[in-house]
């Protein structure tokens, strides 16, 4: 992926080496479990996060040192790139149709965050939380999707911005707010699917991202675009589930199917066209 020569962006909150810890609550194993559950069937961040936090230190955010392993410190450059290239792109999809894009932040952190859903740990994987705008990540996530997930790559990293900024425009569209209204009070099943359709909506937006990018800036190089699927095949629900329990439910799927992830990834980059990933009106996930 060439991202080098590519413009940081200004969105980036810094807390790396921020401790942030959860205060003494009753659950013991039984929230390690939850955490787990969270890493591997995505779960809503504010359904197992809680209040009850508190903060070691008093380091503001962007003010943590930058003495850290080159590695680490391109890899953070990287996010940042990534970032201003997802704005860059959807600054120009929102301004075609008439309407402004609101640019969300990233925030980098190290094991556990605050946010305005409340208490993360880094197990949880990568998240958007639609109460502050905020995309967050725990660089050590692309090494759990290079070993654990079997799904290297810059573009593979890539995708995984781009499908939780996805999460961001559906918040913008007012979509994630409907979704979120028509799963109070439904059963757990009709709740799972209609959020398999929102992971499926930030795939295909995630695939919009890249179409666009690619026209505009040259990014894709070869096996970019394969990356990218083996990184939304690798985080299906039904191989995560066989991978972690032996056996598949769907009706317990929270983000779709490998075949679906990769799917609708698929469309959004072949065609560009955000009106070509609406998964709530279509006869097949």
């Amino acid at each position: 992926m060439r991202w080098s020569d590519g413009r940081k962006s200004e969105n980036v909150e810094d807390r790396r080496g921020i401790s942030v810890s959860r205060g003494v609550m009753g659950g013991g194993i039984g929230t390690i479990i939850l955490v787990l559950a969270a890493l591997y069937f995505g779960v809503d961040p504010s359904v197992i996060l809680n209040q009850g936090t508190t903060r070691e230190g008093s380091v503001p955010p962007g003010s943590v040192s930058r003495e850290r392993p080159a590695e680490e410190n391109r890899m953070a450059e990287f996010v940042s790139v990534v970032l201003a290239d997802t704005e860059d792109t959807w600054h120009e999809i929102f301004r075609r149709g008439g309407k402004t894009y609101r640019e969300p932040k990233l925030v980098l952190f190290s094991d556990a965050v605050d946010s305005a859903c409340g208490f993360a740990q880094s197990a949880m994987g990568p998240f958007y939380c639609p109460q502050d705008s905020k995309v967050y990540i725990d660089l050590q996530f692309y090494r759990d999707l290079k070993s654990r997930f079997h799904a290297p790559g810059e573009f593979a990293q890539a995708y995984v911005i781009a499908h939780e900024v996805g999460h961001h425009v559906q918040n913008l569209m007012g979509t994630s707010a409907r979704v979120h209204s028509l799963q109070q009070g439904a059963d757990k099943v009709t709740a799972n699917n209609l959020s398999v359709k929102l992971e499926l909506q930030a795939d295909c937006f995630a695939g919009i991202w890249a179409y666009h990018a690619d026209r505009s800036r040259k990014i894709v190089e070869a096996g970019d675009i394969e990356a990218a699927l083996r990184a939304a095949s690798s985080l299906g629900d039904d191989r995560i589930q066989k991978q972690t329990q032996g056996r598949v439910v769907p009706e317990s799927f929270t983000h779709g199917s490998s075949e679906q992830r990769v799917r609708w990834f698929k469309r959004g980059i072949e065609t560009g066209d955000y009106a070509q990933c609406n998964t709530f009106k279509t006869g097949r996930l």
